[in-house]
């Protein structure tokens, strides 16, 4: 094998650790792709005998592509109508998930936790994302940042706060989860409201993610009653059609009208309640889920 064989080699065994860093930065798989790549490029235009760590080189070209990326989603978000939800990671229950999908899905993280990094300053989520996700070191988070260790630690500190405030603790138990959704399901397919309402944590929240743009781009409605409300009213011909998956592994649905995805809907619960629902509908997020068997 040739020198770049040998070191296109070596950049395979990181691939997938780079990857799951950059989901975890940005939320968007193609996004995280494109991170990827960069520092492939940047590896395959570098000096390799200069650089004594090269897993610790690529984590930080990673990074500081994935800070660049995230600074300028911020401003192209001025203007975005509803809620920003990332990219979902998605696995049906007929195996036929993209394989790239499934190594993301065995350490995915919850959208809801997407949400609140996405919540997050650049910086901050950096460096909560790389110590406490992945547990690198502040020396080595802080020349990412053009700051101190000390200053790195105090990012991660203030990040883990409002992590811990915003994000409750989930339901691990997949089949608990499952039930929840199962139950939302049926009282929504019934038209039951207070079915629904019991079901929901008091302080539910229900986003919406249509791209930014058309008739079903709103701001998050929360509480009980009020997303009981929307869902009856919007959502009943979704609970009919909803198929069971995994998103972000949790347990899910994914709305196939004639086998072509049109919705990914994902749940996340808590004290035995679903604590938030997160409908995306925006084309380019659905684009690499497969088709699916049509109900015809």
């Amino acid at each position: 094998m040739g020198e770049r064989d040998l070191l296109a080699e070596e950049f395979e065994r990181h691939r997938a650790r780079l990857r799951a860093v950059a989901y975890r930065m940005l939320g968007s798989i193609s996004d995280a792709d494109d991170a990827v790549q960069e520092a492939w490029l940047r590896l395959s235009r570098a000096d390799t005998q200069a650089i004594a760590n090269l897993p610790g080189w690529l984590t930080a070209v990673v990074a500081r592509a994935s800070v660049d990326m995230l600074r300028a989603r911020r401003a192209r978000h001025e203007d975005y109508v509803g809620s920003w939800l990332p990219e979902p990671v998605v696995a049906f229950e007929d195996g036929k998930s993209d394989p790239e999908y499934e190594a993301l899905l065995a350490d995915s993280v919850g959208l809801a936790l997407l949400v609140v990094l996405d919540s997050l300053a650049p910086a901050e989520r950096l460096a909560f994302v790389l110590h406490d996700m992945f547990a690198v070191p502040f020396d080595e988070i802080a020349p990412i940042v053009a700051t101190t260790p000390g200053a790195a630690r105090q990012l991660a500190s203030r990040a883990r706060r409002r992590v811990r405030g915003a994000a409750p603790p989930e339901d691990a138990d997949l089949a608990q989860q499952r039930a929840l959704v199962d139950a939302f399901l049926a009282a929504s397919r019934d038209g039951n409201f207070d079915e629904l309402v019991a079901i929901l944590d008091p302080n539910v929240v229900f986003r919406i993610d249509a791209g930014g743009r058309g008739p079903r781009a709103r701001e998050p409605v929360t509480g009980a009653a009020p997303v009981a409300r929307q869902v009856l009213a919007r959502g009943r011909p979704f609970a009919r059609l909803a198929r069971p998956a995994l998103v972000n592994g949790r347990a899910g649905v994914v709305i196939a009208p004639g086998g072509t995805p049109m919705a990914v809907v994902g749940f996340t619960s808590a004290r035995g309640r679903i604590v938030a629902i997160d409908l995306i509908t925006d084309r380019d997020k659905l684009r690499r889920l497969l088709p699916q068997p049509s109900d015809r």
